[in-house]
């Protein structure tokens, strides 16, 4: 029986909670819209701004999902080359369109943070 070292699982890992995580904001806009100041004062999400997150969403569970399964080697670093490129393009938009310098900061850092541990899991892709 052969074992796979941990580290190669990185990518698949990072997938499935992506696509987890994405899944949510699908169904649950305000899961996103909270944290980036796109609410109303009420707390609601306008449909036009729920309409845009949840392509935003579905997006990110498609690549979630073939960051998770696809197989070692090309094809799982071209899948880590686009989950990257995908969080690398929504840190640039939300740090320069959001509300509010410490929004932006917050919301952008995340983005480009999972985006840099994507990136980095590429190394385990094969």
């Amino acid at each position: 029986m052969t074992t796979i070292p941990t580290a190669r699982l990185l990518p698949q890992a990072l997938g499935v909670l992506t696509a987890v995580y994405s899944s949510a904001v699908v169904l649950s806009p305000r899961i996103l819209a909270k944290p980036c100041k796109l609410t109303r004062a009420d707390g609601s999400v306008a449909p036009e701004v729920a309409t845009v997150i949840r392509a935003v969403g579905a997006r990110d569970v498609a690549s979630g999902l073939l960051l998770a399964t696809a197989p070692y080697g090309p094809a799982r670093r071209g899948a880590v080359a686009l989950r990257a490129a995908a969080d690398f393009g929504d840190a640039t938009v939300f740090g320069l369109t959001l509300p509010g310098a410490a929004t932006r900061l917050k919301v952008a850092g995340f983005a480009a943070a999972w985006g840099v541990l994507c990136a980095y899991s590429g190394r385990y892709a094969g």
